[in-house]
């Protein structure tokens, strides 16, 4: 009896790789047997956020199912790269494994690190070791950045590269001081260009306040979203009772009516999350 039969994890990973490999078969599913390493980049970005949007709800058993989509994209990806003789599910796996005995050795050696903070920095050095022999020195120190993630996380690995190398603010009253003046330079900003640069030096300095400060600018970004959404279905649910709409609202009294009710919505969040 094979091992996805008796409940083992292990085999239940062997029969997720032995469907995709069967998908892809002569005679398998048409469209999985059409699809490219570049056809598929939109649905693992697309699960990646099902799964945080999962998290973010604490809603365990979407993630346990939005898990299985994300482990799909893995299999997927090595069952295209098996077929042309690159590498195998297997290989990843091995890489994965390994990595995570080699970064560390503080659990399976002798190191001796005790803290997270600890951790962290033996495993960037490690990190750093490991990628000394394959970095391209013509691209230099961010050259191993992807371009094609989003820009949020793009820019917060340049942060993290940049401050690594030294090229650092000596203290944290010195990037407030930086957002300032990016604020000034916006201000002045008279061109549509200008404007826009202004805009992407104000988010990657903000993206550098969230590293100070140990904040995910994507996780931040992502609550603030979410409290925008909640409290401006607030406003929207009162305006509806009083038989009223956003646009009708406006008309008759600007921002005014629709700010107070605003208020009452971040009054009724705040009392909820316990601030």
């Amino acid at each position: 009896m094979k091992d996805h039969q008796t409940g083992r994890p292990g085999g239940k990973f062997e029969r997720l790789v032995e469907i995709m490999a069967r998908l892809r078969a002569p005679g398998g599913c048409p469209w999985d047997r059409e699809q490219s390493f570049d056809s598929i980049k939109p649905y693992t970005l697309e699960e990646t956020y099902e799964v945080l949007d999962a998290i973010d709800r604490r809603d365990f058993a979407a993630l346990a199912e939005e898990l299985g989509d994300f482990m799909l994209q893995a299999v997927f990806y090595a069952q295209m790269a098996q077929e042309e003789g690159r590498f195998s599910i297997a290989d990843s796996l091995d890489a994965i494994n390994e990595k995570l005995v080699r970064r560390h050795p503080h659990v399976f050696a002798e190191g001796d690190a005790k803290t997270s903070e600890q951790v962290l920095k033996r495993w960037n050095e490690i990190k750093a070791e490991e990628n000394k022999a394959k970095e391209d020195r013509a691209n230099g120190l961010l050259g191993g950045i992807p371009r094609s993630q989003p820009a949020l996380a793009e820019a917060a690995q340049i942060s993290v590269k940049a401050a690594g190398a030294g090229f650092e603010w000596p203290n944290f009253e010195e990037v407030i001081a930086k957002l300032h003046e990016e604020l000034d330079e916006l201000r002045a900003a008279t061109t549509a260009g200008e404007r826009e640069a202004e805009i992407g030096d104000l988010l990657f300095t903000l993206v550098n306040i969230a590293r100070w400060l140990k904040a995910d600018p994507e996780q931040a970004l992502r609550k603030a979203n979410a409290r925008f959404r909640a409290r401006f279905e607030y406003v929207e649910s009162k305006l509806a009772s009083r038989g009223s709409s956003l646009q009708e609202s406006a008309e008759r009294h600007g921002i005014d009516e629709m700010e107070a009710l605003w208020q009452e919505a971040k009054i009724r969040t705040a009392s909820k999350s316990g601030a």
